[in-house]
């Protein structure tokens, strides 16, 4: 495929093709459009430093750039996408375990698309969901969901929703609420970092997991995914 052609998975720092992990980050877009996703706009660079942090620790880390901003229901287009780009990770990176990391409706992508076998655990920020949104692929899957009181764009009901449906098919879920943070995470924004950082560094081995994390995941549903995210020590 040529360098410039969409969709793409572009990697962060350099990954190296025997690191012990492999994270995919998919930024947000849009409920429906067709435009390019080729220009870097702000959905696609509020997730650069999250990305960045994650690469300094240790896994290989790519960004997807996705053909189109939009979702598009019902062709899901980011969903579409990023299942080519774990087919991708598969062929660079054989027999490593894949984290998705997303924001919105990169978050919602990321979920759906957490069946592929190399997917071990997701983590969706603000996701953008719906009860259309199906949960059996997250069996065997770890999964966090991280959501702002103070949401205008996406809502943290369905978010939470969607955790206690995921509770049925995999015993390891997790919901925080962000005290203070809407949905673009400038609030609180080294919190937000931290957490995922954590996360995927725990559920990969790299770093022991995080007890603050590791306790969430074990909390029965409903009431124990509405865990309030402490801020930073």
């Amino acid at each position: 495929m040529p360098e410039n052609s969409l969709p793409r998975i572009e990697p962060v720092g350099a990954p190296g093709a025997d690191a012990a992990a492999v994270v995919l980050v998919l930024h947000g877009g849009r409920a429906r459009s067709r435009e390019s996703s080729e220009r870097r706009r702000l959905a696609y660079l509020r997730m650069v430093p999250f990305a960045r942090t994650l690469a300094a620790a240790g896994p290989a880390v790519y960004m997807l750039r996705y053909r189109v901003r939009g979702w598009n229901t019902p062709a899901k287009d980011a969903l579409r996408d990023a299942q080519w780009a774990l087919g991708e990770i598969a062929q660079r990176h054989p027999g490593t375990p894949v984290v998705l990391v997303g924001h919105s409706m990169g978050g919602r992508a990321a979920l759906g698309a957490a069946g592929a076998p190399n997917v071990i655990a997701v983590c969706a920020l603000a996701p953008w969901l719906d009860e259309s949104d199906p949960v059996d692929q997250l069996a065997g899957r770890i999964v966090l969901i991280a959501h702002g009181d103070r949401e205008h764009y996406t809502d943290p009901r369905e978010s939470y929703a969607y955790a206690v449906r995921a509770k049925r098919v995999t015993d390891r879920v997790a919901r925080f609420d962000v005290h203070g943070a809407g949905h673009f995470m400038l609030s609180r924004a080294g919190d937000w970092r931290s957490l995922v950082r954590r996360f995927v560094l725990g559920v990969t081995g790299i770093e022991l997991e995080d007890p603050e994390i590791t306790n969430a995941l074990q909390q029965p549903a409903p009431d124990g995914l509405r865990a309030a995210l402490p801020a930073s020590r």
